[in-house]
């Protein structure tokens, strides 16, 4: 029997895509014991993410994935069905119906198929919440870091697509490119429009 931690990574920003993290452990598993200092993954450092995420890859009762919903979907489809269909994907691959318990971070759900439980804040109260919430941001960051490479100038292995001050400066300089959510920026940029117009 397996238990399934699922979280996300990259829901907010302004730019790349977001990563849906989906580790399965043997039950019985002691997570925080095998993985010293695991916790939200937002309230970790990088340095201890990559040595947390070092050690998921090398274990041998856990298997994880993550699965990518791009900007261009986003822009198409949305947020709730794109992370609907990535987590339905990444729980099927690692996961029959009946071999175990998926425990879901917020407001997200698995196919009815599986046992499963939302957990509000699961990502600071569930171990394998915690360790998928580590493997996506893990490897967000490493994607934003080449989307640096590719797209110079935005500052994306900074503020990794983050809607701060030097990303909008960046915008302004440079325009949006291919990585940013269209989606987004218009919603951003509306009540500014509006604030302009109301004093004219």
């Amino acid at each position: 029997m397996y238990v399934i931690g699922v979280d996300e990574a990259g829901r907010g920003p302004l730019a790349g895509p977001l990563a849906v993290g989906v580790v399965r452990a043997v039950h019985g598993l002691d997570l925080l014991a095998e993985f010293p200092g695991l916790n939200d993954s937002k309230k970790l450092t990088e340095k201890k993410r990559e040595e947390l995420f070092t050690l998921l890859e090398a274990h041998p009762d856990i298997a994880y994935t993550v699965e990518w919903i791009r900007a261009a979907e986003i822009d198409e489809r949305g947020l709730t069905v794109p992370i609907r269909d990535a987590v339905a994907r990444g729980v099927e691959a690692l996961m029959r119906p009946g071999e175990g318990r998926v425990f879901l971070d917020g407001l997200l759900t698995a196919p009815d198929k599986y046992e499963q439980e939302t957990v509000v804040r699961g990502d600071s109260r569930i171990p394998a919440i915690m360790l998928a919430s580590v493997a996506a941001k893990v490897l967000r960051d490493r994607k934003m870091h080449e989307l640096e490479m590719a797209y110079p100038g935005y500052g994306f292995k900074t503020h990794k697509g983050y809607g701060t001050k030097a990303h909008y400066e960046a915008l302004e300089r440079l325009g949006p490119c291919a990585e940013h959510r269209r989606l987004f920026l218009r919603k951003m940029s509306r009540p500014r429009r509006q604030a302009a117009g109301a004093g004219s």
